[in-house]
C-alpha cells in the first residue's frame, strides 16, 4: 500500500472520553500534532484520521468508547487512506487484547507514548502499532497545547497517582506519581496569559501532593496567583489526606485562587474506606469540612461518591447517605461501583447485585439533586462575578459563564465580552441553571 498523500492526512479530529486530565490531554496531543504539520479539526467529517482519547476508570466508560470506535468502523472502511486510532488509559490497560475486538484500529497509544503519533500517522501501512510502556520521564512539558478555549485553560501539573485507592485503575495506566517543575508550569501560564486566558486550572490526579522538589502546592498557587494576566487560578483534584492548613490558607487569601474544593469522600463509612485504601476517616474528612469553612466563607464544596463498593451494607451506605445530608455539597458526582481487572477491589467476595447499586444511586442521585437546587435557589438574589466564556447553548445573544464558586450562570450579552468579568444580578433558576442580568 502506498503511502497516502500528505494533503490527504492532514486533517485530525480527537473525540475525548473521560476527566479533565484527558481533556488537557487532548490538548497537548492537539499542539504535538500542530507542531507536526497537521490541522486539528473539530469536524468529523473533515478528517483524515480520528482519534479516540479513551477512560478506563469506570467499565461504562469503556463501553461507551468500545462502542463509538464500532461505528467508526464504518467510516474507516469507506476511504484506504482513514486512519483511526485508540489512545488513553483504556489503550493503556488493553494494550494489544485491542486488536482482537477492534482488528481495524491502526494504532493504539498510552498516555506516556503520545510522541510516536507524528510517525504513525505519516506512516502508510496499515498494521496495528503498540506502544503502552509507562514512562516516568515523560510530562510533556515542552509540548504548547492547542486550547478550545480563548478565556480559560487546564494545565497539567503532575501526572500518575501513588495512592492505590483498591477500586481505582490509574496507577495502572498513568503510572506513579511525578511533578512538573515549578518554571515550566510558570512559563505555560504565563504564554496562557499572553493568549488573552484569564483563568487557569491546576490539575493533577492529586493536587495536594504536587511537590517538584522545592516547592510544594501551595507554593504553585501563590505563584500562578501572581502572574500578569490571569484573573483567577482553580485546581482539581484534592485528596482529603493531603489538603493542608498552608493549601486552606493561600485560598483564604481571596487573591485570585478560586473558592471552590473538590474533595472526593467516595464512602461515608470507616470500614468501607479502609477497604478503598482510602487513608483518611469519616471524622477527618469532617473535620476538613469544618476547617474549610471556617477560613473560607463562602467555600463551595463538591465531591465524588461511589456506591456499591464491594461488601457494602445498609448501614455503610446510610453513613454515605448521612454525611451528603450533613454537609450540603454544591455539587456531587455519583457513580456505582463497577470492577476494574488488575485491582484490589475486583477480587473482593461481592454479594450486592446491579439491581442493589442502581437502587442506592438513584437514592443519592435523588438527594444531591435536591441540595444542589437549594443552594442555587439560596444565590438568587445575590450579585455574583461572572466571567463570560462562551455564547449559552440556548442563544446566541445570550453568554454561559460561572462564578468563583464554579457555578454556571447564563445571562442576556448587555454590551458585555467574552473574557471580561462581570457582576451579574442572579434572579432566578430555571431547571438547574442559574440566570441573571448584568449590573450596570
Amino acid at each position: 500500500m502506498n503511502v497516502p498523500d500528505a494533503k490527504k492526512v492532514s486533517s485530525v479530529f480527537i473525540e475525548t472520553y473521560g476527566c479533565q486530565m484527558n481533556k488537557s490531554d487532548s490538548e497537548v496531543i492537539a499542539g504535538l500534532l500542530s507542531r507536526a504539520g497537521y490541522r486539528i479539526t473539530h469536524a468529523q467529517d473533515e478528517a483524515d484520521i480520528i482519534l479516540i482519547n479513551t477512560c478506563s476508570v469506570r467499565d461504562h466508560a469503556e463501553k461507551r468508547a468500545l462502542g463509538r470506535i464500532g461505528v467508526l468502523s464504518d467510516w474507516k472502511n469507506r476511504a484506504p487512506h482513514r486512519k483511526l486510532g485508540i489512545i488513553g488509559c483504556m489503550a493503556q490497560r488493553l494494550g494489544p487484547t485491542l486488536i482482537d475486538v477492534k482488528p481495524f484500529v491502526d494504532f493504539i497509544v498510552g498516555p506516556d507514548q503520545y510522541r510516536h503519533l507524528p510517525r504513525l500517522l505519516c506512516n502508510g501501512h496499515h498494521d496495528c502499532n503498540v506502544y503502552t510502556r509507562l514512562d516516568i520521564s515523560e510530562m510533556y512539558s515542552d509540548i504548547l497545547p492547542c486550547r478550545d478555549s480563548q478565556v480559560t485553560g487546564w494545565i497539567t501539573i503532575m501526572r500518575g497517582c501513588n495512592n492505590f485507592c483498591t477500586y481505582c485503575i490509574v496507577p495502572y495506566t498513568r503510572g506513579r506519581e511525578r511533578s512538573r517543575r515549578t518554571e515550566d508550569i510558570l512559563h505555560e501560564i504565563e504564554s496562557m496569559a499572553q493568549e488573552g486566558i484569564i483563568e487557569v486550572t491546576l490539575l493533577g490526579q492529586n493536587v495536594n501532593s504536587y511537590n517538584d522538589g522545592r516547592h510544594g502546592f501551595s507554593d504553585l498557587l501563590r505563584m500562578s496567583a501572581q502572574i500578569p494576566g490571569i484573573r483567577r487560578v482553580r485546581f482539581m483534584t484534592s485528596h482529603p489526606k493531603d489538603l493542608n492548613d498552608d493549601i486552606l490558607d493561600v485560598i483564604a487569601t481571596g487573591y485570585k485562587i478560586c473558592p471552590h474544593i473538590h474533595l472526593p469522600v467516595q464512602s461515608g463509612s470507616n470500614r468501607i474506606l479502609a477497604l478503598m485504601n482510602r487513608q483518611y476517616t469519616r471524622e477527618h474528612y469532617l473535620s476538613l469540612v469544618e476547617k474549610a469553612r471556617k477560613r473560607i466563607p463562602g467555600v463551595a464544596l463538591t465531591t465524588d461518591v461511589l456506591v456499591g463498593f464491594p461488601g457494602e451494607t445498609e448501614s455503610d451506605f446510610r453513613d454515605t447517605y448521612e454525611l451528603l445530608d450533613r454537609i450540603r455539597f454544591d455539587e456531587a458526582y455519583t457513580y456505582r461501583y463497577s470492577p476494574r481487572e488488575g485491582t484490589q477491589a475486583a477480587l473482593l467476595a461481592d454479594g450486592l447485585t446491579e439491581k442493589d447499586r442502581l437502587k442506592r444511586l438513584d437514592e443519592i442521585i435523588h438527594l444531591q439533586r435536591r441540595i444542589t437546587l437549594e443552594i442555587k435557589h439560596e444565590m438568587i438574589g445575590h450579585t455574583e462575578e461572572i466571567l463570560p466564556e462562551t455564547a449559552s447553548k440556548q442563544s446566541p445573544q445570550e453568554w454561559m459563564g460561572r462564578t468563583p464558586t464554579n457555578h454556571v450562570v447564563v445571562f442576556p450579552k448587555n454590551g458585555s465580552h467574552i473574557g471580561y468579568p462581570v457582576n451579574v444580578a442572579i434572579t432566578e433558576c430555571r431547571g438547574a441553571t442559574l440566570r441573571g442580568y448584568v449590573e450596570s
